[in-house]
C-alpha cells in the first residue's frame, strides 16, 4: 500500500532543517519501499504493507529521531484518503497569482467538522471548507495581509496540524498514485 508523509516544520524559514536524503534513508532502513521525497518541505512518498497509519507514523517518528537526532513530528496518510481529499478541493481553487490555496492536514484529534468554529475565518475574505482529515483555505492573494488565519500559528491547536499548498497536495497524489502502479520491489 502506499502512503504520504508529511513532516511538521521541517526546512521552513530556516529552521527544522533536515536532509530529505536523510529522511529517506531513515525510511528505507524502516524497511519501507519506493521511498521518494517531494520538495524540501518534507514530504515522502513510500509504500509497506497495510498498516494503521498512527502505528507507521509512530514507527516513522522514532526512525527520524534516531537517524536525524531531531524530534519531527508527521503525519501519515494514505493514497486512497488523500486521492478523496484531492478530490473535495474545488478545481478552481488553487495557488496562483491572483489566490492562494492551502491544505490544512489534521492531526486526528482535530478531525471534525467542528475545525472549522475553531478556525479564525475572516468572512469576506477567507473561504474554508473541511474535508476528512483536512481543512482547505482560499483567500485572494491581494486580501493574505487581511486573513485572520495567522493568527493560528504558535497556539496549541497550530500544533497539530501542517499545512501545504493545493497545488504540492495535487501533486503529491499523482506522484502516489503513480508509485501505487509500480511493481513491487524485490
Amino acid at each position: 500500500m502506499t502512503y504520504v508523509a508529511f513532516l511538521r516544520g521541517v526546512n521552513v524559514g530556516g529552521k527544522g532543517i533536515v536532509s530529505m536524503a536523510a529522511v529517506a534513508e531513515a525510511l528505507v532502513a524502516l524497511g519501507l519501499t519506493k521511498v521518494r521525497t517531494y520538495i524540501n518541505s518534507g514530504n515522502v512518498i513510500f509504500s509497506t504493507r497495510p498498516s494503521d497509519p498512527e502505528q507507521l507514523t509512530t514507527r516513522i517518528e522514532e526512525a527520524l529521531h534516531r537517524h536525524t537526532g531531531m524530534a519531527i513530528k508527521l503525519l501519515v496518510i494514505d493514497q486512497e484518503a488523500l486521492g478523496k481529499m484531492v478530490e473535495a478541493i474545488p478545481a478552481h481553487w488553487v495557488d496562483d497569482k491572483t489566490m492562494r490555496t492551502y491544505v490544512l492536514l489534521l492531526w486526528k484529534e482535530l478531525d471534525d467538522r467542528r475545525i472549522l468554529d475553531r478556525l479564525p475565518a475572516r468572512p469576506g475574505v477567507d473561504e474554508l471548507m473541511y474535508t476528512p482529515g483536512a481543512v482547505v483555505w482560499r483567500v485572494d492573494r491581494e486580501s493574505v495581509g487581511r486573513s485572520y488565519m495567522n493568527k493560528i500559528v504558535g497556539t496549541p491547536l497550530y500544533k497539530k496540524i501542517t499545512i501545504r499548498s493545493a497545488n504540492t497536495i495535487r501533486k503529491l497524489n499523482e506522484l502516489s498514485a503513480t508509485t501505487a502502479r509500480l511493481p513491487a520491489e524485490d
